[in-house]
Protein backbone atom coordinates (compact mmCIF):
# COMPACT_ATOMS: atom_id res chain seq x y z
CA UNK A 1 0.00 0.00 0.00
CA UNK A 2 2.76 2.65 1.09
CA UNK A 3 4.30 1.76 -2.70
CA UNK A 4 1.51 2.59 -4.50
CA UNK A 5 0.65 5.60 -2.55
CA UNK A 6 4.15 6.78 -2.91
CA UNK A 7 4.08 5.87 -6.86
CA UNK A 8 0.60 8.28 -6.74
CA UNK A 9 2.09 10.99 -4.75
CA UNK A 10 5.17 11.12 -7.36
CA UNK A 11 2.60 10.96 -10.50
CA UNK A 12 0.86 13.55 -9.05
CA UNK A 13 3.56 15.94 -8.84
CA UNK A 14 3.87 16.43 -13.15
CA UNK A 15 0.14 16.75 -13.23
CA UNK A 16 -0.17 19.58 -11.36
CA UNK A 17 2.40 21.17 -12.85
CA UNK A 18 0.98 20.81 -16.21
CA UNK A 19 -2.37 21.83 -15.41
CA UNK A 20 -1.42 25.01 -13.00
CA UNK A 21 0.33 25.74 -15.93
CA UNK A 22 -2.79 25.27 -18.44
CA UNK A 23 -4.64 27.13 -16.55
CA UNK A 24 -2.74 30.43 -16.55
CA UNK A 25 -2.19 30.28 -20.63
CA UNK A 26 -5.83 29.78 -21.05
CA UNK A 27 -6.33 32.48 -18.28
CA UNK A 28 -4.07 34.38 -20.83
CA UNK A 29 -5.88 34.45 -23.35
CA UNK A 30 -9.44 35.12 -21.81
CA UNK A 31 -11.18 38.20 -23.66
CA UNK A 32 -12.31 39.06 -20.02
CA UNK A 33 -9.79 42.37 -19.03
CA UNK A 34 -8.83 41.72 -15.06
CA UNK A 35 -8.20 45.19 -14.53
CA UNK A 36 -11.47 46.61 -15.33
CA UNK A 37 -12.77 42.88 -13.49
CA UNK A 38 -11.01 44.08 -10.05
CA UNK A 39 -11.77 47.97 -10.39
CA UNK A 40 -15.78 47.10 -11.26
CA UNK A 41 -17.71 50.31 -11.93
CA UNK A 42 -15.25 52.17 -11.25
CA UNK A 43 -12.93 51.68 -14.55
CA UNK A 44 -16.31 52.71 -16.77
CA UNK A 45 -15.04 56.50 -15.71
CA UNK A 46 -11.30 55.72 -15.34
CA UNK A 47 -8.65 57.24 -17.57
CA UNK A 48 -6.24 55.39 -19.61
CA UNK A 49 -3.33 56.31 -17.50
CA UNK A 50 -5.03 55.07 -14.33
CA UNK A 51 -6.10 51.77 -15.74
CA UNK A 52 -1.98 51.53 -17.18
CA UNK A 53 -1.18 52.37 -13.35
CA UNK A 54 -3.13 49.40 -11.72
CA UNK A 55 -2.87 47.17 -14.54
CA UNK A 56 1.30 47.72 -13.27
CA UNK A 57 0.53 46.71 -9.95
CA UNK A 58 -1.55 43.84 -10.99
CA UNK A 59 1.03 42.80 -12.99
CA UNK A 60 -1.31 41.94 -15.78
CA UNK A 61 1.31 42.90 -18.83
CA UNK A 62 3.72 40.44 -17.34
CA UNK A 63 3.82 36.85 -19.23
CA UNK A 64 1.88 34.30 -18.06
CA UNK A 65 4.81 32.50 -17.96
CA UNK A 66 6.41 34.52 -15.32
CA UNK A 67 3.41 34.96 -13.38
CA UNK A 68 3.13 31.41 -12.86
CA UNK A 69 6.03 30.70 -11.80
CA UNK A 70 6.23 33.31 -8.94
CA UNK A 71 3.14 31.81 -7.83
CA UNK A 72 4.28 28.52 -8.11
CA UNK A 73 7.36 29.50 -6.45
CA UNK A 74 4.71 31.12 -3.23
CA UNK A 75 2.44 28.40 -3.36
CA UNK A 76 5.90 25.99 -2.34
CA UNK A 77 6.01 28.13 0.87
CA UNK A 78 2.62 28.03 1.58
CA UNK A 79 1.57 31.38 0.00
CA UNK A 80 -1.28 31.30 -2.53
CA UNK A 81 -1.29 34.89 -3.08
CA UNK A 82 -4.25 37.50 -3.09
CA UNK A 83 -7.14 37.08 -4.74
CA UNK A 84 -7.82 40.57 -6.21
CA UNK A 85 -11.81 39.88 -6.99
CA UNK A 86 -12.48 38.59 -3.59
CA UNK A 87 -10.07 41.27 -1.64
CA UNK A 88 -8.89 38.36 0.29
CA UNK A 89 -5.80 36.08 0.46
CA UNK A 90 -6.54 32.89 -1.79
CA UNK A 91 -5.87 30.81 1.78
CA UNK A 92 -8.34 32.85 3.38
CA UNK A 93 -11.12 32.39 0.67
CA UNK A 94 -10.69 28.77 0.27
CA UNK A 95 -10.63 28.32 4.12
CA UNK A 96 -14.05 29.88 4.39
CA UNK A 97 -16.04 27.96 1.25
CA UNK A 98 -13.87 24.19 1.73
CA UNK A 99 -15.97 23.15 4.49
CA UNK A 100 -19.37 23.46 3.13
CA UNK A 101 -18.50 22.17 -0.22
CA UNK A 102 -16.92 19.14 1.56
CA UNK A 103 -20.04 18.85 3.47
CA UNK A 104 -22.26 19.06 0.54
CA UNK A 105 -20.27 16.78 -1.52
CA UNK A 106 -19.85 13.97 1.54
CA UNK A 107 -23.78 14.23 2.20
CA UNK A 108 -24.36 13.94 -1.34
CA UNK A 109 -22.08 11.09 -2.08
CA UNK A 110 -23.13 8.91 0.93
CA UNK A 111 -26.64 9.49 -0.21
CA UNK A 112 -26.25 8.29 -3.67
CA UNK A 113 -23.98 5.14 -2.75
CA UNK A 114 -26.68 3.85 -0.10
CA UNK A 115 -29.59 4.87 -2.18
CA UNK A 116 -27.95 3.12 -5.37
CA UNK A 117 -26.98 0.45 -3.76
CA UNK A 118 -30.56 -0.52 -2.12
CA UNK A 119 -32.33 0.17 -5.25
CA UNK A 120 -29.75 -2.22 -7.77
CA UNK A 121 -30.07 -4.87 -5.41
CA UNK A 122 -33.58 -4.83 -5.65
CA UNK A 123 -33.46 -4.85 -9.43
CA UNK A 124 -30.92 -7.54 -9.27
CA UNK A 125 -32.80 -10.06 -7.43
CA UNK A 126 -35.48 -10.39 -9.71
CA UNK A 127 -34.02 -9.19 -13.39
CA UNK A 128 -36.33 -8.23 -16.14
CA UNK A 129 -39.76 -7.68 -13.30
CA UNK A 130 -41.75 -4.95 -13.05
CA UNK A 131 -39.52 -3.57 -10.36
CA UNK A 132 -36.40 -4.11 -12.54
CA UNK A 133 -37.81 -2.14 -15.52
CA UNK A 134 -38.73 0.56 -13.26
CA UNK A 135 -35.50 1.34 -11.63
CA UNK A 136 -33.43 0.88 -14.84
CA UNK A 137 -35.96 3.69 -16.51
CA UNK A 138 -35.90 5.46 -13.86
CA UNK A 139 -31.75 5.14 -13.80
CA UNK A 140 -31.65 6.31 -17.37
CA UNK A 141 -33.54 8.98 -16.92
CA UNK A 142 -31.93 10.62 -14.42
CA UNK A 143 -28.68 9.63 -16.44
CA UNK A 144 -29.77 12.01 -19.18
CA UNK A 145 -31.49 15.04 -17.11
CA UNK A 146 -29.24 17.71 -16.49
CA UNK A 147 -28.02 18.61 -12.17
CA UNK A 148 -28.97 22.50 -13.16
CA UNK A 149 -32.56 21.18 -14.44
CA UNK A 150 -33.10 18.99 -11.54
CA UNK A 151 -32.17 21.45 -9.11
CA UNK A 152 -34.52 24.06 -10.46
CA UNK A 153 -37.47 21.31 -10.88
CA UNK A 154 -36.92 20.86 -6.96
CA UNK A 155 -36.42 24.51 -6.19
CA UNK A 156 -39.99 24.62 -8.12
CA UNK A 157 -41.78 21.03 -6.62
CA UNK A 158 -40.19 21.63 -2.68
CA UNK A 159 -39.75 25.06 -2.21
CA UNK A 160 -42.47 27.01 -4.21
CA UNK A 161 -45.16 24.33 -4.33
CA UNK A 162 -45.44 22.67 -1.30
CA UNK A 163 -43.55 25.02 0.95
CA UNK A 164 -41.54 22.12 2.82
CA UNK A 165 -38.27 22.93 2.03
CA UNK A 166 -36.26 25.96 1.97
CA UNK A 167 -35.46 27.74 -1.24
CA UNK A 168 -31.73 27.98 -1.19
CA UNK A 169 -28.90 29.75 1.35
CA UNK A 170 -27.16 28.09 3.94
CA UNK A 171 -29.69 29.45 7.50
CA UNK A 172 -33.01 31.51 7.50
CA UNK A 173 -32.79 35.11 6.00
CA UNK A 174 -33.06 36.54 9.55
CA UNK A 175 -30.68 34.11 11.18
CA UNK A 176 -27.47 35.94 12.40
CA UNK A 177 -25.85 32.58 13.15
CA UNK A 178 -25.25 29.68 11.38
CA UNK A 179 -26.81 26.55 13.74
CA UNK A 180 -26.66 22.40 13.20
CA UNK A 181 -30.76 22.43 12.75
CA UNK A 182 -30.77 25.34 10.13
CA UNK A 183 -27.46 23.42 8.27
CA UNK A 184 -29.48 19.98 8.41
CA UNK A 185 -32.54 21.74 7.04
CA UNK A 186 -31.26 23.76 4.14
CA UNK A 187 -28.56 21.07 2.73
CA UNK A 188 -31.62 18.21 2.16
CA UNK A 189 -32.60 20.06 -1.02
CA UNK A 190 -29.05 21.07 -2.70
CA UNK A 191 -27.60 17.32 -1.52
CA UNK A 192 -30.31 15.49 -2.60
CA UNK A 193 -30.21 17.41 -6.12
CA UNK A 194 -26.56 16.67 -6.29
CA UNK A 195 -27.25 12.64 -5.02
CA UNK A 196 -29.95 11.94 -7.74
CA UNK A 197 -27.02 13.20 -10.41
CA UNK A 198 -25.02 10.59 -9.03
CA UNK A 199 -27.72 7.66 -8.64
CA UNK A 200 -27.92 6.52 -11.93
CA UNK A 201 -24.17 4.94 -12.27
CA UNK A 202 -24.46 3.44 -8.79
CA UNK A 203 -27.83 2.03 -9.38
CA UNK A 204 -27.07 0.75 -13.13
CA UNK A 205 -23.28 -0.79 -11.58
CA UNK A 206 -24.70 -2.43 -8.85
CA UNK A 207 -27.77 -4.01 -10.33
CA UNK A 208 -25.26 -5.50 -13.26
CA UNK A 209 -23.07 -6.61 -10.79
CA UNK A 210 -25.14 -8.14 -8.39
CA UNK A 211 -27.02 -9.86 -11.34
CA UNK A 212 -23.64 -11.19 -12.20
CA UNK A 213 -22.66 -12.17 -9.03
CA UNK A 214 -26.44 -14.02 -8.59
CA UNK A 215 -25.49 -16.34 -11.59
CA UNK A 216 -22.10 -17.51 -10.43
CA UNK A 217 -21.34 -21.35 -9.09
CA UNK A 218 -20.35 -20.00 -5.53
CA UNK A 219 -23.87 -18.28 -5.23
CA UNK A 220 -25.74 -21.48 -6.63
CA UNK A 221 -23.65 -23.25 -4.14
CA UNK A 222 -24.75 -21.48 -1.22
CA UNK A 223 -28.40 -21.94 -2.45
CA UNK A 224 -28.17 -25.31 -3.09
CA UNK A 225 -26.57 -26.12 0.71
CA UNK A 226 -29.85 -24.90 1.81
CA UNK A 227 -28.82 -20.62 2.66
CA UNK A 228 -31.78 -18.28 3.09
CA UNK A 229 -32.21 -15.91 0.30
CA UNK A 230 -31.03 -12.94 2.67
CA UNK A 231 -27.67 -14.99 3.69
CA UNK A 232 -26.83 -15.75 -0.13
CA UNK A 233 -27.95 -11.93 -1.49
CA UNK A 234 -26.15 -10.24 1.45
CA UNK A 235 -23.42 -12.57 2.20
CA UNK A 236 -22.51 -13.43 -0.92
CA UNK A 237 -23.65 -12.25 -4.23
CA UNK A 238 -23.67 -8.14 -2.44
CA UNK A 239 -20.20 -8.55 -1.57
CA UNK A 240 -19.11 -9.49 -4.92
CA UNK A 241 -21.56 -7.60 -6.79
CA UNK A 242 -19.90 -4.52 -5.01
CA UNK A 243 -16.96 -4.68 -6.09
CA UNK A 244 -17.09 -3.25 -9.88
CA UNK A 245 -18.99 -0.23 -7.67
CA UNK A 246 -15.43 0.40 -6.09
CA UNK A 247 -14.22 1.01 -9.21
CA UNK A 248 -16.76 3.66 -10.05
CA UNK A 249 -15.92 6.13 -7.21
CA UNK A 250 -12.94 7.30 -8.44
CA UNK A 251 -14.34 7.85 -11.96
CA UNK A 252 -17.07 9.86 -10.25
CA UNK A 253 -15.46 12.59 -8.36
CA UNK A 254 -15.00 15.09 -11.68
CA UNK A 255 -18.66 14.66 -11.94
CA UNK A 256 -19.25 15.43 -8.11
CA UNK A 257 -16.87 18.40 -8.18
CA UNK A 258 -18.99 19.51 -11.45
CA UNK A 259 -21.91 19.15 -10.20
CA UNK A 260 -21.57 20.64 -7.00
CA UNK A 261 -20.59 23.77 -8.44
CA UNK A 262 -23.99 24.09 -10.47
CA UNK A 263 -26.00 23.02 -7.64
CA UNK A 264 -23.86 25.47 -5.11
CA UNK A 265 -24.97 28.08 -7.73
CA UNK A 266 -28.46 27.21 -7.83
CA UNK A 267 -28.99 26.92 -4.44
CA UNK A 268 -26.92 29.91 -3.17
CA UNK A 269 -24.83 27.63 -1.50
CA UNK A 270 -21.56 29.06 0.32
CA UNK A 271 -19.27 26.95 -1.51
CA UNK A 272 -16.67 27.17 -3.98
CA UNK A 273 -18.87 28.15 -6.71
CA UNK A 274 -19.32 31.35 -6.74
CA UNK A 275 -15.54 31.85 -5.77
CA UNK A 276 -14.90 29.85 -9.09
CA UNK A 277 -17.25 31.78 -11.22
CA UNK A 278 -15.90 35.07 -9.97
CA UNK A 279 -12.18 33.99 -10.51
CA UNK A 280 -12.54 32.90 -13.63
CA UNK A 281 -14.68 36.14 -14.96
CA UNK A 282 -12.18 38.32 -13.21
CA UNK A 283 -9.07 36.28 -14.58
CA UNK A 284 -7.96 36.13 -11.35
CA UNK A 285 -4.93 33.83 -11.43
CA UNK A 286 -4.02 33.15 -7.87
CA UNK A 287 -7.19 31.93 -7.12
CA UNK A 288 -7.70 30.30 -10.82
CA UNK A 289 -4.96 28.20 -9.77
CA UNK A 290 -5.54 27.16 -6.54
CA UNK A 291 -8.44 26.25 -6.85
CA UNK A 292 -7.95 24.35 -9.59
CA UNK A 293 -5.12 22.31 -7.57
CA UNK A 294 -7.54 21.44 -5.45
CA UNK A 295 -9.82 19.54 -7.90
CA UNK A 296 -6.99 18.15 -9.20
CA UNK A 297 -5.88 16.85 -6.20
CA UNK A 298 -9.66 15.88 -5.53
CA UNK A 299 -9.61 13.46 -8.32
CA UNK A 300 -6.20 12.13 -7.85
CA UNK A 301 -7.16 11.24 -4.19
CA UNK A 302 -10.73 9.49 -5.49
CA UNK A 303 -8.80 7.55 -7.62
CA UNK A 304 -6.38 6.12 -5.13
CA UNK A 305 -9.09 5.69 -2.94
CA UNK A 306 -10.60 3.10 -5.24
CA UNK A 307 -7.79 1.56 -5.45
CA UNK A 308 -7.49 0.89 -2.00
CA UNK A 309 -10.64 -0.16 -1.75
CA UNK A 310 -10.35 -2.89 -4.48
CA UNK A 311 -7.29 -3.92 -2.66
CA UNK A 312 -8.86 -3.93 0.13
CA UNK A 313 -11.72 -5.93 -0.59
CA UNK A 314 -11.04 -7.94 -3.36
CA UNK A 315 -9.52 -11.01 -2.45
CA UNK A 316 -7.45 -11.73 -5.57
CA UNK A 317 -5.69 -8.29 -5.33
CA UNK A 318 -2.64 -8.11 -3.01
CA UNK A 319 -2.85 -4.83 -0.95
CA UNK A 320 0.69 -5.55 -0.44
CA UNK A 321 2.17 -5.78 -4.00
CA UNK A 322 0.58 -3.14 -5.79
Amino acid sequence: MGRLVGRRALFAVPVVLVVTFGVFAIAAASPFDPVKAYAGTAALGADQETLDRLRDNLGVDRSFVARWWDWLASALTGDLGHSGVMRQPVAQVIGERLVWSALLCAVAFAVAVLAGTILGVLAARRPGSMLDRAVTSLAYVLEAAPVFWIALLAVWLFALQWDVLPAGGLTDTASRQVTPGQVAGHIVLPAGVLAVSQLPWFTLYVRQGVGDALAEDPVRGARARGLGEGTVLLGHALRSGLLPVLTLIGSRVPELITGALLVESVFSWPGIAAATVEAATAVDFPLLAALTVLATVAVLAGNLLADLLYGLFDPRVKLGEM
